[in-house]
């Protein structure tokens, strides 16, 4: 893996709606910007990202994580934008076959499936996140999303690959569904 930066992004948020929130939401995002080593080309092993997936699921999971400052990761996510000079499928090699068990790791579990975005673009290009409770995906209060952009990434020849989570679910949430404390974590839905 030919790693070109790293950037992190964190939001903080004590009040929202005009009322106080009863301890901080922290989301975190971490964005790793690597070279694509089959830009501009067509492979049909891509392997080579896969391998790199696994290196960024515990590279940008253990920071992320660290970034919650000692709280207990609740929600998770990833995405990846590929440069111009790429394809969708260098994404998805780079995100769903071995980056989920590191990220997993790092978040003490993660039952439930990482959900994730992809997309192709140039510098700038803007992704959400998607986000939703480690452990069982059925809790409403953790449906949520995380903008993250790159003002010079990717490159043509880039992917900017992003791993997110958060200490909490959205703010004073209150549209049913499964509720933190009847989670039983056994399946990733419930």
């Amino acid at each position: 893996m030919k790693l070109n930066r790293l950037y992190t992004f964190i939001e903080e948020v004590d009040s929202e709606g005009g009322r106080e929130l009863a301890s901080r939401l922290k989301r975190v995002a971490v964005a790793a910007v690597i070279e694509n080593p089959f830009a501009g080309r067509f492979e049909e092993d891509l392997s080579e990202l896969m391998e790199t997936g696994a290196e960024l699921g515990k590279l940008l999971g253990e920071r992320a994580v660290a970034q919650l400052g000692g709280d207990a990761p609740h929600s998770y996510g990833k995405a990846a934008i590929v440069g111009m000079n790429g394809e969708r499928e260098h994404a998805a090699a780079l995100m769903h076959p071995k980056l989920g068990a590191p990220l997993r790791e790092a978040v003490g579990g993660g039952k439930a499936i990482i959900p994730s975005a992809k997309k192709m673009g140039g510098p700038g290009t803007m992704i959400d996140v998607s986000l939703h409770h480690k452990d069982a995906m059925k809790v409403r209060s953790h449906f949520d999303a995380m903008e993250v952009r790159i003002p010079d990434a990717p490159a043509a020849n880039e992917i900017v690959v992003v791993v997110a989570v958060t200490n909490g679910g959205r703010p004073h949430p209150r549209v049913g569904g499964l509720l933190l404390e009847n989670i039983t974590g056994e399946d990733g839905l419930t």
